[in-house]
């Protein structure tokens, strides 16, 4: 059997090499998920009571909700514009949300 030795270098240069590779691959896994658009159906979605039409919020289930509130003008969509169709909500992770939509996380922007 032949023993093959490493020089030390070459193992801490290779370890290095794949501790820094760790949060690279993190943030590019983050960066693939923070695409799309928000499904109405999602859990978290339904649990915060999303709905891609504001005017259809049950005002029952939602007594907080008021006329003009959409996600266009909320404090979780800071690069939103009115009239914008589609928006990144930072509630649902950068992920886009319908600029007409609502949900229970609704904060009017100053």
């Amino acid at each position: 059997m032949s023993e093959k030795k490493f020089p030390r270098r070459a193992v801490i240069k290779g370890a290095l090499l794949g501790v820094a590779a760790i949060p690279v691959t993190a943030l590019l896994g983050r960066a693939e998920a923070a695409t799309g658009r928000v499904d109405p159906n999602e859990p978290q979605a339904k649990q915060l009571g999303y709905v891609e039409d504001s005017s259809k919020v049950d005002a029952k289930a939602n007594p907080n909700h008021k006329p003009g509130q959409k996600c266009t003008n909320c404090l979780q969509a800071p690069k939103a514009k009115d009239g914008d169709a589609w928006v990144g909500c930072n509630i649902f992770g950068g992920r886009e949300v319908a600029g007409e939509g609502w949900c229970k996380v609704y904060v009017k922007r100053p």
